[in-house]
């Protein structure tokens, strides 16, 4: 007999972790890890992150059969605007096409929230806050939509189910400590 599909009846939620501390990513992947082991399809989309450098989750990950995929260029400071522009407008294409195409039943935005906080140069034409804010409105109803980052803007706060922030109390990198290998990547 074959079984009913498990998204008919669900609802999904879109979760938010923003704050100056260290973790949002890191509670983004913990909650990537416990869908995957309940057997749904996640996605996780890296919006400031390179594929020209190897991160720790994306070892892991890829174990557990968890697609994630960088699409950025690195730090702000690393490129040209125009060269964090593009991947930024081609990173936004592929996260609606992603969460609106209904094959994943997770999908996490990883450091979006970063990316629509960028003062150094601008990103509104290239990933519009009002097109972020109607996708969140038009997902699957059955899917669970993630964004992780930084100033999280108040209007992702107003329509997200679910708001952690993750506040800094005391980080190492004040002592001049870089990030930890296995730690921070």
């Amino acid at each position: 007999m074959e079984q009913p599909d498990r998204r008919t009846n669900r609802k999904g939620y879109t979760l938010v972790y923003t704050g100056d501390g260290k973790g949002k990513t890191t509670a983004a992947l913990g909650l990537a890890v416990r869908a995957s082991g309940r057997g749904y399809k996640v996605l996780i989309l890296q919006f400031i992150k390179s594929p020209q450098r190897t991160y720790g989750e994306h070892i892991a990950l890829r174990k557990l059969g968890v697609e994630i995929r960088q699409l950025g260029v690195g730090f702000t400071w690393t490129k040209t605007p125009e060269e964090h522009r593009s991947a930024l407008r081609e990173a936004w294409a592929s996260a609606r096409e992603e969460v609106l195409g209904g094959d994943w039943d997770v999908v996490v935005l990883d450091e979006i929230n970063n990316a629509l906080a960028i003062e150094k140069f601008p990103v509104d034409d290239v990933l519009p806050l009002g097109e972020v804010l109607d996708l969140i409105r038009q997902r699957p109803k059955y899917l669970h939509l993630v964004l992780t980052g930084r100033q999280a803007k108040p209007e992702i706060l107003e329509l997200a189910d679910l708001v952690s922030e993750v506040q800094a109390v005391k980080h190492y990198y004040k002592d001049g400590v870089p990030a930890v290998l296995g730690i921070e990547y």
